[in-house]
């Protein structure tokens, strides 16, 4: 399977999708830890990708969602985006809502 199917089927497989350094539990920078952070506040259940451990996915995320760091958030498939992004619809109460429309599609 080429990274960019490999991509495409770890989007498909599960509703929320945080690319980011290290894990939710141990994260490597401070922007992928604030973003789990997050998405743990707002309730979120999500599939989290280390890209330190697959350099294939590191290197070619950025091209496949046009986006050039990390962390990379995704919700139904679609990128959201990274920490700043994150953080503001967490403030907001948007990200919330977005968590709870992606549990009550699966």
């Amino acid at each position: 399977m080429d990274v960019n199917e490999k991509i495409k089927s770890t989007l498909a497989g599960h509703p929320i999708v945080l690319y980011m350094k290290g894990t939710p539990q141990f994260p490597m920078c401070g922007f992928s830890a604030r973003t789990s952070q997050a998405l743990a506040a707002a309730g979120a259940e999500y599939f989290s990708v280390n890209v330190l451990e697959d350099p294939e996915i590191r290197a070619n995320l950025p091209r496949y969602s046009n986006w050039p760091t990390f962390p990379q958030l995704f919700i139904n498939g679609e990128l959201i985006g990274g920490c700043d992004i994150t953080l503001e619809l967490y403030q907001s109460g948007e990200l919330q809502r977005m968590v709870q429309e992606a549990k009550a599609a699966q």
